[in-house]
């Protein structure tokens, strides 16, 4: 004979079971269970927009450099296209030299020492977004340090100073 004590046992478990299950869902479920939204995207959140649109976009203005080498040039990248004498080379260039957390387009340091060898008036402003970073950079051919920051973006920039013999 079942005892009247394991009975009302079983249905004070079975009870307190239930009103726990009950309760469950609203606790999983918060912001659903009081018909919240997430919250909107941040703008520093989205992504650029030329990311959006296909790729890195820069504008390169070169004086004093020479015939053939003044102008206004225009480089995407990502998929490459423009108006720069080679547009793949630009692209390669500035993909190797972009880096995780560092600018390939950085000023040289203010405390370097640099030589003081004057490669020439040429000149260079580099406008756009590179890797969803605005860019503004200016390059010229002051000293050691500035030919060198130079010469390694060769061909988004043209090359100048003594040519390789054929």
């Amino acid at each position: 004979m079942v005892s009247v004590l394991q009975v009302a046992g079983r249905r004070v478990l079975v009870s307190s079971l239930a009103a726990a299950a009950s309760l469950v869902p609203l606790t999983a479920v918060p912001a659903l269970a009081a018909g919240a939204a997430p919250p909107p995207v941040r703008p520093e959140d989205r992504a650029p927009q030329t990311a959006r649109h296909g790729g890195d976009h820069l504008t390169v203005v070169v004086r004093h450099a020479g015939t053939g080498r003044d102008g206004t040039y225009d480089v995407s990248c990502h998929p490459g296209a423009g108006r720069h004498p080679d547009v793949a080379g630009a692209c390669q260039v500035l993909d190797t030299h972009t880096r995780w957390g560092r600018d390939p387009f950085a000023p040289v340091d203010p405390g370097s020492a640099c030589t003081m060898v004057y490669g020439g008036p040429a000149t260079a402003h580099v406008t756009g977004t590179w890797a969803g970073h605005p860019v503004d950079a200016s390059y010229d051919r002051s000293n050691g340090c500035e030919i060198g920051r130079w010469d390694r973006m060769v061909p988004l920039l043209p090359r100048l100073g003594a040519q390789p013999s054929a």
